[in-house]
C-alpha cells in the first residue's frame, strides 16, 4: 500500500495526538526520546541514528544526532521518500 505525502502528514498528526512528546517523561537526560512511536519507526529511512532522536522545538520535527568526522550535528529525521518527519503540519510557503 502506498501513502502519499498527505498520508504521511496524517499519520504523524495521529501519532502526535496519541502520545505527549512535549513533556520530559519520555526523554533521557540528554533530551532524546526514549521510545519512538511505532509509526515513526515504520516510515523512518535507514541509516539514521534512531537511538539519539529529539523533537526540534522551533518546528516540531524529529531530528537525529549525526556524528561526523569533524563535528556532531542534528539532522532532520526523514522518511523513506526523503520527507521530514514532524509532529505537526509544516506551514504553507508564502507566495506572492
Amino acid at each position: 500500500m502506498k501513502l502519499g505525502v498527505s498520508g504521511f502528514g496524517i499519520a504523524i498528526l495521529a501519532l502526535g495526538g496519541c502520545s505527549s512528546l512535549d513533556d520530559q517523561t519520555g526523554t533521557t537526560n540528554d533530551g532524546f526520546i526514549k521510545e519512538l512511536p511505532e509509526g515513526v519507526l515504520e516510515i523512518a529511512a535507514p541509516f539514521q541514528d534512531l537511538n539519539a532522536v529529539r523533537i526540534e522545538p522551533t518546528d516540531g520535527c524529529f531530528v537525529y544526532r549525526y556524528v561526523g568526522p569533524v563535528e556532531t550535528t542534528y539532522l532532520p529525521l526523514r522518511s523513506n521518500r526523503g520527507n521530514p518527519i514532524c509532529t505537526r503540519p509544516q506551514a504553507a510557503p508564502v507566495t506572492g
